[in-house]
């Protein structure tokens, strides 16, 4: 706080002191620009705005134009776009998983049992009697002296792994980070890392309440065209999972039969186990490839113009897809229209202020509904200097129920970011709520987390507990509604007579005071001990 009111003294008497014309308050972000970009990005004409589609091009080239009206500049050399290369893969498992042994064969119905997905984009994959071996966690972790791999050449093989972490559940909060997730209870990560021991295929138990969502969700969410992005990362010929049920079947025939396999995995001495079993399935892809676009734009600092703060939020949503209520067109009001008009009004904000000491960029990615892709493919080939890189400010679906209480910080304590915006909503007259949900890994669900994974702290946080004029049970209620009735679904719309945004500028003024006073100071914030980003950083 001090430190804060010191700088903004400083800022004063330097106005001042320059220049008797200029005085350097703290701008506000306008609830208009808010209301009218909101307005534009949701309507109809951005046809729910789906990469590789008409929807793209017009919200691309809508932000490159208001960017540009604002005075920003081009954030990538001359253009204001980084092209994102994508393959859109759409799949066709085999009808059966076959698991077989030397005395028995069980074969396992696709969505029923099982799904299988690739990111290869060649025209078949298949795992044909690939050895399969039960790998725990499927975590390589030196920080805990964890390795589930340790031990076997996993070349042609196929890892069986736990979804979540060992400190799930375990009563122990000093194994791993207890019940908060880490990123090594992601199923990303377990693709990954299978992909980098060697491994042909991944298989990953399901099991609702460490997964926090259904069987359900994975058949919904596990089927039709995917889309991924090019990279030079290992890949798995197969990505699957399979259900509890299914799983039981499986470790009842192999030589672990009768243990109590969850137990196991959770012990530090854990070492791989070959189940004397094999898998066979085959996926038929159908591939198309084509480029979308991130949208960058920067404000360029006065002192230190290569250290850069980076605001993002993803600009894509599901475009035209299947009707309810007579209604087709997905338009992401909240998600994320939201976020991607309060890009432009705080980017508004900073060239109403005096110019800044370090760099501002603002980044719109795509593709963040198909697997945060467009933040992805930014973490492999980033225009900023990572090192460089000062912090990340990403703003995803925020609601309006009015200005709140509180702020409620997904992926509380990793990173000193906590204490700048602890500082900020002090200012507001507003307390910090940690993840109240850590178990269930929202930090590692929007793009923040492809800028923490290469070192960059990150903050994602919103007013979402408790309002000013609203209960703790009233904001309850409107949270359940949205995502009940119109998270994900074309009733996710914006009414200008029915949508009041005080909560909205509220949230995005936050951000704007923590970029401001990031953006005029030389310290850089750092990752907590603890945090799995931390290495990458140092």
């Amino acid at each position: 706080m001090r430190h804060y009111l010191k700088f903004l003294a400083v800022l004063l008497f330097a106005s001042c002191g320059n220049d008797q014309k200029n005085t350097a308050t703290v701008a506000e972000v306008d609830t208009g620009t808010i209301a009218k970009h909101i307005e534009r990005l949701a309507s109809d004409e951005f046809l729910g705005r789906k990469p590789f589609t008409e929807g793209e091009t017009k919200t691309v080239n809508y932000l490159k134009d208001e960017f540009k009206k604002l005075g920003l500049l081009p954030g990538n050399g001359d253009s204001y776009f980084q092209d994102v290369p994508m393959v859109e893969i759409t799949g066709s498992p085999s009808e059966k998983m076959v698991i077989s042994g030397s005395s028995k064969t069980i074969e396992l119905d696709y969505l029923k049992d099982f799904v299988a997905t690739t990111n290869k984009a060649v025209p078949e994959v298949s795992l044909k009697n690939s050895e399969l071996v039960f790998a725990g966690y499927g975590i390589v972790a030196p920080e805990y002296g964890w390795n589930d791999y340790e031990g076997i050449d996993w070349k042609g093989k196929t890892a069986v792994v736990l979804i979540n972490d060992p400190g799930f559940k375990s009563g122990d909060s000093t194994l791993f980070k207890g019940n908060e997730m880490t990123y090594y209870g992601r199923w990303t990560y377990k693709y990954e890392e299978a992909a980098r021991q060697g491994a042909a295929g991944l298989i990953i138990v399901h099991d609702t309440e460490p997964a926090s969502y259904g069987w359900n969700v994975i058949e919904s969410g596990w089927t039709g065209a995917r889309l991924t992005i090019a990279s030079d990362q290992p890949l798995l010929d197969v990505e699957s999972w399979m259900s509890g049920e299914s799983a039981k079947k499986m470790f009842d025939a192999s030589n672990m039969m009768g243990q109590d396999f969850k137990a196991l995995a959770r012990n530090k001495d854990f070492k791989p186990v070959p189940l004397d079993l094999n898998v066979s399935v085959s996926i038929k892809n159908e591939i198309k490839k084509d480029v979308s676009k991130n949208v960058i734009a920067l404000i360029p600092g006065t002192e230190r113009k290569d250290e850069v703060i980076i605001y993002s939020a993803h600009w894509d949503h599901f475009g035209i897809g299947k009707a309810i209520n007579g209604d087709s067109i997905y338009n992401g009001a909240v998600d994320n229209a939201s976020g991607t008009a309060g890009l432009l009004a705080i980017a508004e904000a900073f060239k109403k202020s005096n110019p800044t000491k370090r760099s501002i960029a603002f980044i719109a990615v795509t593709g963040e509904e198909q697997g945060l892709l467009g933040s992805a493919y930014y973490a492999e080939n980033p225009i900023f200097d990572p090192q460089k890189t000062v912090a990340n400010i990403n703003i995803d679906a925020l609601e309006s129920p009015g200005k709140m209480k509180d702020l409620t910080i997904t992926g509380y304590g990793q990173s000193e970011m906590d204490e700048y915006a602890k500082e900020a909503a002090l200012e507001q007259g507003r307390y910090i709520v940690p993840d109240p949900d850590a178990e269930k890994g929202y930090f590692y669900r929007s793009d923040h987390f492809n800028f923490a994974k290469i070192g960059i702290p990150a903050l994602y946080a919103s007013g979402s507990y408790e309002g000013f004029d609203k209960s703790i049970e009233e904001i309850k209620a409107i949270k359940d509604d949205y995502l009940t009735n119109r998270y994900h679904q074309p009733s996710d719309e914006y009414d200008p007579k029915k949508t009041e945004l005080s909560g909205v500028q509220f949230d995005l003024q936050l951000f704007f005071n923590v970029g401001l006073k990031l953006a005029n100071e030389d310290y850089f914030p750092k990752w907590y001990d603890g945090s799995e980003f931390k290495a990458a950083r140092e």
